[in-house]
């Protein structure tokens, strides 16, 4: 029997390893941008075409490489951070494996420049998968220059799995935050498509986190500062108003390196425990520096992951760091006693007449005149229809299906000559709405009902293209941060759907002179804020997209529990959630009413 076992050709061994490590464009930003770090670089520029699947471009004015270092670069695990296994627990850089250049090679075309300062000459590498094609002597800046063609041109199935260019480049400017934001002191610039998208001049951390996020943010830092045997702690907290329903803005550094740990982040969100409510997130940015030999930073390939030695004491320090920072600034609600809260009358003249209020009559109204509006029940059916009679299989199990369609098509005319009959309202705990008739009691919630009404009627527009806005008396203007500019310029005729009207073609100079009817004015913002950063966090294909901002609408302009509804607002939520599509369900099969037939209370009291 002959041998099956054989070594893997050297160029598909690559490309299998680069599947770790490159996973999309950003990740070939992430690896060259912490390389230039690690040159002693002050200065560097990223310059990307077409979401980085056409032209990656990092240049530096670090210390550079020689000739037979620009050459040897390429080669798999070779690095100059180590040199012996116990350096893994000494690591002080970005990179040590030697396995991203190598991987990036593999599967794009790859040209190097680069010269150390005290050389004339420089040296250019031409690579392509894996496979040196030239390398000569060139004149260049002092530096290194990174040029990354046709990422994944020879693993057709690798290019065909990315996703748009909008998602693709905000995932680049994911990267390009994170390595900016930990490290202040370094100048960055990036431009994408001949667009400058960020111009980071050399501060401090205070000032790169506006300079990154916009200058709304300035007032919304409380400053976070600990330090102990174990860990220093240093950044920002966000006051608990500038929470947000999306997890947006939260960072840990360690070390001057982006991780992603669910076990701090408790630690954070536990802090403003009584200070936000609940389903929404606080913003933070956090420097922690610690003793390399504490943590283990070897345990994943994007190098995002950290184990460390005592992880408890860590979680208890932040924790305590951000409650005393959050009670250092005041940042607790608080009654202000001196305020004035009386309302303010002004008092009548003298000679003002006195005009008691007048009645107007219509004796000509007729309420059986008009004719009820006809609503085709089988649509609201239809979708509960499809997705019950996926899960059962059999003509049997079928014919129990139709059954029961046919059952809740009674019921939804009894809905509807009931709501023709004198029924009466009443609200129970300012949630619930009950609906009483002579044949049955019907318990409505009126948040998921509104929601349900709201959700319809904003999806609607949305397809159609046709929302109802009203004008703003004082037009709002509206800065965002180059992710959300990303994310708008492809939702932007969504978002126009919606009803509202935008104005201007900067990020940072945009103006709203008109909103929805059923959103607030004042708040058009902060709505509009909120589903950029949904989208964000959900991504935006078609179908994604518009679902999440119809809910989103549908959410923030919805009544919510606990208020107060007179009979005709009660009266007029009900009818409304009838002519819905589907009035019976909220989101994920939840139900917005629930009936009790008087056959079944009469068995409840038996």
């Amino acid at each position: 029997m002959s041998d099956i076992i054989k070594l893997l050709p050297e160029n598909v061994a690559n490309q299998i390893a680069a599947g770790e490590v490159v996973q999309r464009p950003s990740s070939v930003v992430k690896e060259l941008i912490e390389n230039a770090i690690d040159s002693g670089a002050t200065s560097i520029k990223l310059f990307a075409k077409d979401a980085g699947k056409t032209l990656i471009q990092v240049t530096d004015n670090g210390k550079g490489m020689s000739q037979a270092d620009a050459r040897l670069c390429f080669e798999r695990h070779a690095t100059s951070k180590i040199t012996r296994s116990e350096d893994l627990f000494h690591i002080q850089t970005k990179g040590f494996r030697g396995e991203a250049l190598s991987s990036i090679a593999a599967v794009a075309q790859v040209e190097l420049k680069t010269r150390m300062p005290h050389d004339e000459i420089g040296s250019q590498v031409l690579i392509e998968a894996s496979q040196v094609t030239s390398q000569e002597p060139v004149q260049c800046n002092s530096g290194t220059s990174f040029f990354v063609k046709n990422l994944f041109y020879n693993v057709p199935a690798r290019r065909y799995f990315l996703k748009s260019d909008t998602i693709e480049l905000r995932h680049m400017i994911d990267e390009f935050q994170r390595v900016a934001l930990a490290h202040p002191d370094i100048e960055f610039h990036f431009s994408h498509n001949g667009s400058e998208v960020f111009q980071l001049p050399a501060t401090n951390q205070r000032q790169r986190i506006v300079h990154v996020f916009g200058n709304k943010y300035n007032d919304k830092l409380v400053p976070v500062e600990e330090s102990t045997d174990i860990v220093s702690v240093q950044g920002f907290v966000g006051k608990p108003e500038s929470a947000k329903k999306t997890r947006g803005e939260q960072f840990f550094f360690i070390n001057q390196r982006f991780i992603k740990n669910t076990y701090l982040n408790h630690a954070v969100t536990s802090a403003f425990q009584n200070l936000i409510p609940s389903g929404v997130f606080p913003m933070y940015l956090l420097y922690l520096e610690i003793n390399p030999d504490q943590i283990d930073i070897n345990i994943h390939p994007t190098k995002t992951e950290i184990k460390f030695q005592d992880e408890r004491s860590i979680y208890a320090i932040i924790h305590a760091a951000v409650r005393r920072a959050l009670g250092k600034f005041n940042i607790a609600p608080s009654l202000d006693f001196d305020q004035e809260t009386s309302i303010a009358i002004e008092p009548m003249r003298r000679d003002a007449n006195i005009t008691p209020p007048s009645i107007a009559v219509n004796t000509s109204f007729n309420p059986f005149g008009q004719a009820a509006p006809t609503v085709d029940r089988s649509k609201n059916l239809r979708g509960w229809f499809d997705r019950k009679s996926e899960q059962v299989s059999g003509w049997q199990e079928l014919l129990e299906v139709a059954t029961q369609i046919e059952k809740r098509e009674e019921d939804a005319q009894t809905l509807l000559y009931a709501a023709e009959e004198d029924m009466t309202f009443t609200q129970h705990a300012r949630k619930y709405v009950l609906c009483s008739s002579s044949q049955c009691l019907w318990v409505m919630d009126q948040q998921r009902a509104h929601q349900r009404i709201l959700f319809e009627k904003f999806r609607e527009n949305l397809i159609n293209g046709q929302g109802h806005s009203q004008q703003v008396l004082f037009p709002l203007e509206l800065s965002l941060t180059p992710s959300q500019w990303a994310i708008y310029t492809t939702c932007a005729d969504d978002i126009k759907s919606l009803g509202f009207h935008i104005s201007g073609e900067q990020r940072e100079n945009l103006t709203v002179n008109g909103v929805p009817n059923e959103c607030a004015t004042a708040e058009s913002g902060a709505v509009i804020l909120e589903l950029l950063d949904a989208l964000e966090e959900h991504g935006i294909s078609t179908h994604e997209r518009q679902e999440s901002m119809a809910w989103n609408m549908a959410a923030r302009n919805s009544i919510m529990s606990g208020q107060m509804l007179t009979t005709p607002e009660m009266e007029n939520l009900f009818q409304q959630l009838m002519r819905c599509r589907q009035p019976y369900y909220w989101r994920n099969e939840k139900p917005t009413l629930i009936q009790y037939e008087n056959r079944k209370l009469d068995e409840y009291f038996k």
